[in-house]
């Protein structure tokens, strides 16, 4: 084999280990990689089914309910907007609370049911992730559109 072809061969392996480890670190990575989704969105079907992303909001006043085991928790995550119920095994975060901020990791089950792997509170009274501060802002903001909508244009046979 002449020296050219040689070169040529090392080089086409080197492209050929350079794919095959690109191929591997993004399968990595797409297998790794968790979205966050607001309720508003779950509910509109835009989470991914049958694979983990991280929800987060306020938790519902008045919605968390303990389980007699001890150990399962169920309660709702809301934007404001939209609420999504959630099922969580394991110790809570001593920060968490009703009404506060809260992430949670797992997945969308067939029933609606949001089965939580992991739970994050926030960390000060201060404290809330910026996507889920992002989400309750956009679902007031919303809510105040739809109520200024309403009181300028009231229902037909409507008196004010």
């Amino acid at each position: 084999m002449k020296p050219r072809h040689k070169r040529l061969a090392m080089i086409a392996v080197g492209v050929a280990a350079l794919g095959v480890t690109a191929v591997l670190v993004l399968g990595a990575f797409q297998k790794n990689l968790v979205f966050f989704f607001t309720p508003t969105q779950v509910a509109a079907n835009e989470a991914p089914q049958g694979r983990a992303f991280r929800i987060g909001g306020l938790v519902e006043p008045g919605s968390v309910k303990r389980r007699p085991d001890g150990v399962t928790v169920q309660f709702a995550v809301t934007d404001t907007a939209k609420s999504i119920p959630v099922l969580y095994r394991g110790v809570l975060p001593d920060l968490f609370r009703e009404g506060k901020g809260v992430v949670t990791q797992g997945r969308l089950g067939p029933d609606g049911v949001f089965q939580a792997s992991e739970v994050l509170a926030k960390h000060d009274e201060n404290y809330m992730p910026p996507e889920a501060a992002e989400a309750v802002r956009q679902a007031q903001a919303a809510n105040q559109k739809a109520v200024q909508t309403l009181v300028t244009n009231p229902a037909p046979g409507d008196k004010r």
